[in-house]
């Protein structure tokens, strides 16, 4: 049975293995665990007490937010668990003028049937910056 949470308050580093898949420097578990703790919303998947998803998103909390990370394990996926993870965190954010992500072409049919509508953006990512 997969479970939903928003408290991040019992996880540990261990929690949070698996992850980040194809990343050329991923996040260590610290720098992964403090998003986690840091976001303005987060939502966990659980199999058992294994940790098997989750989302984040950051917010001004009044009027725009944005969703920078959405993982599941990949054993997990195609089993609708990141849809649920985004339809909760979007519901989360109900009360908001706009939720905003970046996400590569591959994955925007994905987020299209999620409701979401491509735009046209501009990132700048330092990828040294993970790993640390």
């Amino acid at each position: 049975m997969i479970t939903y949470a928003t408290d991040v308050g019992d996880l540990t580093e261990d929690d949070l293995t698996g992850f980040f898949v194809g990343w050329p420097q991923p996040p260590s578990p610290a720098q992964h665990l403090a998003v986690l703790r840091g976001s303005y919303r987060v939502v966990v998947a659980r199999s058992g007490g294994t940790v098997i998803g989750f989302v984040t998103m950051i917010s001004d909390g009044v009027l725009t937010a944005f969703v920078p990370w959405l993982e599941v394990l990949p054993e997990f996926q195609g089993q609708g668990v990141g849809t649920e993870l985004m339809r909760r965190v979007v519901a989360e954010a109900a009360h908001l003028y706009s939720v905003d992500l970046v996400c590569d072409d591959a994955l925007r049919p994905y987020y299209e049937r999620l409701g979401m509508t491509a735009v046209t953006g501009m990132i700048l990512r330092n990828r040294d910056a993970c790993g640390g």
